[in-house]
């Protein structure tokens, strides 16, 4: 069985290739990016940029599986554009069964909002591809280090509301696509890679305080401080609007679902934001 990767350069597609590369069943593995003197290991590279769909179709030419991850691009359109590309190549590619990664929370929203691309994406597929899986990832314990770093200096952890989040490291969801990818029984199925426990705000402060040894708090504020603060520390007007809708999304409960999809698909328990923000953030008196 060839199975690629689309997306395979970025941080998610090279866990995912890593994964398919040590698990066993003598399939090959095809990376598929626009850099592809990146990739190392035993997989294939091959060119194919979601911006240039004819680059796409001989990408994806001989594949029986394929996992589509989607872009990071602000612009609004751009990336519900790249998904609808990418899911039609596959079906002139006549790959058997595709894979989309996509959000959880996803639901018909318009642009800018975040989910917007995704349910173009989730939607093209179901209507397009001969057999299809989506996996939808909770929020990134990777990308809350980031908002924990940023919180350190003025000791606060900002958010719209007060929420839940079931964080889930990058790896993790990495495990799982490669067992969609490499197993059967997946096709038409919609799964939610997260964490192992739903956190509040005033937790996540918490984990942050406990493994820095220093104080910090949750703060709920309006999205015009927030806009006015992401603005003042020279974000562009489209990055701004990201995080906005990143937080709306917290705000409105999006990233509060707990599964145990990542147990049962990629063979082993996810790790806790816990174990994710310790390596992060070690504690000066540790």
């Amino acid at each position: 069985m060839k199975i690629g990767v689309s997306g395979a350069s970025g941080h998610l597609g090279k866990a995912v290739v890593s994964e398919l590369l040590q698990r066993r069943g003598g399939h090959e593995v095809v990376a598929v990016t626009r850099t592809p003197k990146t990739v190392s290991g035993s997989a294939q590279a091959r060119f194919g940029d979601y911006n240039q769909p004819e680059s796409l179709a001989e990408a994806y030419a001989g594949l029986d599986r394929l996992l589509i991850i989607t872009t990071v691009d602000p612009e609004p359109g751009k990336r519900g554009a790249q998904n609808v590309a990418a899911v039609d190549a596959a079906a002139r590619a006549g790959v058997k069964h595709v894979v989309f990664m996509s959000a959880v929370g996803t639901r018909r929203e318009e642009e800018p909002a975040r989910g917007a691309s995704y349910w173009r994406g989730e939607q093209h597929l179901i209507a397009t591809a001969p057999a299809w899986s989506i996996l939808r990832m909770n929020f990134y314990a990777e990308a809350f280090v980031q908002l924990a770093q940023a919180a350190l200096g003025p000791g606060i952890l900002a958010g719209l509301a007060e929420n839940r989040a079931a964080f889930v490291a990058r790896d993790d969801v990495a495990a799982a696509a490669a067992g969609i990818l490499t197993g059967d029984g997946h096709a038409g199925a919609i799964y939610n890679a997260t964490g192992p426990e739903r956190l509040s705000g005033a937790e996540r402060a918490g984990l942050i305080a406990e493994i820095t040894g220093r104080p910090v708090a949750f703060r709920v504020i309006t999205e015009e401080q927030l806009r006015a603060g992401l603005t003042k520390a020279g974000l562009p007007a489209g990055a701004v609007n990201t995080v906005v809708s990143i937080q709306a999304s917290f705000a409105a409960g999006a990233f509060d679902i707990l599964t145990g999809d990542v147990e049962r698909l990629g063979g082993r328990p996810p790790k806790p934001l816990r174990d994710v923000l310790a390596r992060a953030l070690k504690s000066p008196s540790a």
